[in-house]
């Protein structure tokens, strides 16, 4: 496909994802592939690689003779990243942070408790340059700097936990992350006790000490849905 075609593809994926995520195309719905070529101004080839995406992560399913029909909520991909993406820049923002950080609470102790015992040299050494530039991008107002230290710091956690599984949900709490800095679910800094947690953290993989590794990720999550309860209550 030509760049002009990847513009077309990424424009018309973005509405129409943004659009079932927000309800405003409802469970059972038929999105006619002709009507969709008319409204996008694109061919049906653009309109049908959209759909064929929108089939991969579960938003919708072609039946022939029907058409393309919305999938119930429940059978979405909700792990996708670009799901998460869509659904976060919804009204339903509130609850689905909270459900994502929920989520981050029962798997995250766990995978730092895994990193204490498994970490290597190299990605202990990560983690706690990580945690520094947390510390250095922590006033100011440079959310997007902190942002990017704030998202190595994790990924490097549930990859030293020596888990495959953990690991694959980087780009989930890569999207939660991103999502509270870019929809303004933060505070201007960062909760200064939340930034110490993290450096505390990367010193318990570092010595090896999984039962603080663990608890001190629990307390970072119950800061997290508390910062939710002022912000995006």
């Amino acid at each position: 496909m030509t760049t002009q075609g990847n513009g077309l593809h990424t424009r018309v994926l973005d509405t129409l994802g943004l659009e079932i995520a927000a309800g405003e195309h409802r469970p059972g719905q038929v999105l006619r592939t002709d009507e969709l070529a008319r409204r996008f101004d694109v061919s049906r080839t653009v309109v049908r690689e959209v759909i064929r995406v929108l089939e991969s992560m579960r938003l919708v399913e072609s039946r022939r003779r029907v058409g393309v029909t919305v999938r119930q909520t429940g059978e979405w991909n909700v792990y996708d990243p670009q799901v998460i993406r869509w659904r976060l820049a919804g009204a339903d923002r509130p609850r689905q942070l909270r459900s994502l950080t929920v989520l981050r609470s029962a798997i995250e102790p766990v995978a730092a408790g895994l990193a204490a015992r498994r970490a290597t040299p190299e990605q202990c050494a990560d983690l706690t340059e990580c945690a520094l530039g947390m510390v250095a991008t922590s006033r100011g107002q440079q959310l997007e700097r902190y942002l990017e230290h704030d998202i190595a710091f994790h990924r490097i956690v549930l990859d030293a936990s020596g888990n495959e599984m953990f690991a694959r949900l980087g780009d989930v709490v890569a999207e939660v992350l991103a999502g509270r800095t870019h929809h303004q679910v933060m505070f201007e800094d960062p909760d200064p006790a939340a930034v110490t947690l993290h450096v505390r953290l990367a010193e318990a993989v570092r010595e090896g000490d999984a039962a603080a590794a663990e608890r001190l990720t629990r307390e970072i999550a119950v800061g997290a849905l508390h910062e939710l309860d002022v912000l995006a209550p």
